[in-house]
């Protein structure tokens, strides 16, 4: 049965208005939801709704949307469809996730149903299905009419013609959508612009007269680890707290959470609590209660294996080293940071901040290293942690020199967030132990950071990331895409700043899973959205960033295609059922991973609750 073109008044028209069911919303009880969405299906999807309406047996319902799905996509590849050809797409893109939600299998393996929901909403015999479940749902049936209405312009066409005019027309358009790019990057702050540097500047004396320090103490990073601010009575002392942040960092360091932050760091903290400019600062480093609560609960009922969420401890063959690739493997010789990121995925066994080194015995270390030069096939090692650079210079000019002199170690790559927390550690000592590893085409020393946002880069951050490059080493970055850094176009101010710094995009992570980060997590899709919608009108060179999820125990799997995963399902709470499939794939046979995503309606709820216009991510329900 082919799609029944409705009236236009029906849907809404353009991204200047919300998706279809949103705008007449008002209350979210559940009688209100069920009805609301019943009565628009009615009008947007009639077969669908007459199945619903007459077909009280699940399998009679399944068979008879299963038709459907499949009469739509033979309509679709049919040579009489005459439907926009991405208009078309999306409609395709629609229906593989309806044939998703509808099949057997994956009800079996989400441990959830979508037509349960569907029909629920006709006979509410079940309340569990939310509005978060009903608005995903409708904008997906929409999409299955070709009726998604994400394209309300279109680009001038050229058709092959050489013709001036085209050929300005076309040129024009190019315009604007880069001033579209560039105004809406220019939205945020960093740490560049005079007016934040001096702001900085300033925060910076008041900083070093509430500590007793001088100028000369703000460069030396020994002086910086031994004034790491501990207790929200010293930062208070500095910056503007609100309640709840004073009552969660006392939370922390009372129950001997990991908690720290360097004076530069606090110094790129905007004095007051407005959090306009400096919210992925704050949120970077000081802890959410709710965060604080889920971990303490953690460490009282589960055990140290059940606390490493990435199954690290599954792929360690020996003390200290990770291996989840082929050629590459993780040596981890320091456990603890400079300061602590509230989201790390090791939490669970990373030390307190502490001017001490953290103690990891010298026979570890050793195994550690003898490990490596016994597989020859690990031809990389990524020295992580907590942060290798915080080591002191001696000790580290020996880690390094020993894998410098293993023959097969061909890269020797450190993750380190030392750049953005602590540049002053980069000194002529230290340039020098890592210039010492660099020598390509034999071995190349690279340099992996940690930039979340705009805001973090600073005239410091560019001096150390310059004084790397400059001896020859790459840098490059690592971002996790959270909430703090999830506006439109705010990851792609990042990558442009990265870029012009020296420094190489080279992932960017979707927040994980794990309970206590939830209030981090940012759908997939809006990150697939991204990449198409915002980083794709950057120049190549400044996009150079993969997106990925990393699975527990497997490693990295890629974002940009349905060849990487599967989304199968949406359960009562809205959240997007995803199967990722292994890195291994068409290799060797390996599991895949199944994940449960953050709800499309409450991801633009919160965004709205921070002054976005939720239109402004009209597209977001058909990025599978």
């Amino acid at each position: 049965m082919t799609p029944k073109r409705i009236d236009r008044s029906l849907e809404l028209p353009s991204k200047t208005s919300l998706p279809f069911f949103f705008l007449h919303m008002n209350e979210r009880g559940h009688k209100n939801v069920v009805t609301t969405f019943r009565d628009h299906l009615r009008k947007l999807d009639p077969h669908m709704d007459n199945i619903l309406l007459k077909s009280h047996s699940k399998i009679m319902v399944r068979k008879k949307l299963t038709d459907l799905m499949s009469n739509r996509r033979r309509h679709y590849y049919g040579i009489e469809c005459n439907i926009n050809d991405l208009e078309r797409i999306v409609a395709l893109n629609s229906l593989s996730a309806m044939e998703n939600f509808i099949s057997e299998r994956n009800e079996v393996v989400s441990e959830t149903s979508v037509l349960k929901g569907l029909m629920a909403a006709y006979d509410g015999d079940d309340e569990g299905f939310t509005y978060a479940f009903y608005v995903d749902l409708i904008n997906v049936i929409k999409g299955t009419q070709a009726l998604s209405g994400i394209y309300d312009e279109e680009a001038p066409a050229q058709n092959g013609i050489n013709d001036a005019e085209t050929t300005r027309m076309r040129s024009d358009h190019l315009d604007k959508l880069a001033l579209r790019c560039r105004t809406s990057m220019a939205k945020y702050p960093n740490g560049l612009i005079e007016s934040v540097i001096a702001n900085r500047l300033g925060n910076r004396k008041r900083i070093l007269s509430a500590l007793d320090g001088g100028e000369e103490d703000w460069w030396d990073y020994r002086w910086q680890r031994k004034n790491t601010i501990r207790s929200s009575a010293i930062l208070s002392k500095l910056i503007d707290l609100t309640e709840e942040e004073s009552n969660a960092i006392e939370l922390a360091v009372g129950n001997h959470i990991p908690f720290g932050i360097t004076p530069y760091y606090v110094s790129l903290m905007d004095k007051g609590t407005s959090r306009t400019n400096d919210h992925a600062v704050r949120a970077q480093v000081i802890p959410k209660e709710h965060y604080l609560k889920q971990v303490l609960s953690s460490m009282a009922t589960k055990d140290k294996s059940e606390l490493d969420f990435m199954k690290e401890g599954v792929t360690s063959p020996v003390a200290l080293v990770t291996r989840r690739y082929p050629m590459i493997a993780i040596m981890k010789p320091y456990n603890s940071c400079a300061q602590i990121c509230v989201y790390c995925q090791r939490n669970w066994e990373i030390r307190d901040v502490d001017i001490d080194q953290p103690t990891i015995d010298d026979r570890t270390v050793d195994t550690a290293i003898e490990w490596f030069s016994e597989h020859p096939m690990v031809s990389e090692v990524l020295l992580t942690g907590g942060d290798p650079l915080l080591l002191g210079d001696k000790i580290l000019t020996q880690l390094i020199k020993r894998f410098s002199e293993i023959d097969h170690i061909t890269r020797i790559r450190i993750g380190t967030r030392i750049p953005v927390v602590l540049p002053m550690r980069f000194t002529e000592s230290l340039l020098t132990i890592l210039e010492r590893a660099h020598n390509p085409p034999k071995q190349e020393l690279c340099i992996v950071t940690h930039v979340e946002h705009p805001y973090e880069i600073t005239p410091e951050f560019v001096t150390a990331i310059q004084s790397i490059r400059k001896r020859g080493m790459a840098a490059y970055n690592q971002q996790v895409f959270t909430f703090e850094n999830s506006r439109r176009f705010e990851t792609a101010a990042l990558r442009d700043l990265l870029k012009r710094a020296g420094v190489d995009p080279y992932y960017t992570f979707n927040t994980k899973g794990k309970e206590e980060t939830q209030w981090f997590r940012v759908p997939i899709a809006r990150l697939l959205q991204e990449r198409k919608e915002e980083a794709r009108l950057l120049p190549g060179l400044t996009r150079t960033d993969e997106p990925v999820f990393n699975i527990p125990a497997l490693g990295k799997n890629h974002l940009r295609a349905w060849q990487h995963h599967d989304m199968i399902m949406i359960t009562p709470e809205g959240e997007r059922v995803y199967e990722f499939h292994p890195w291994e794939k068409n290799i060797v046979t390996a599991p895949t991973y199944v994940h449960r995503d953050v709800p499309l309606m409450d991801y633009l709820d919160r965004m709205q609750s921070v002054g976005e216009n939720p239109s402004d991510y009209w597209s977001i329900w058909y990025y599978f």
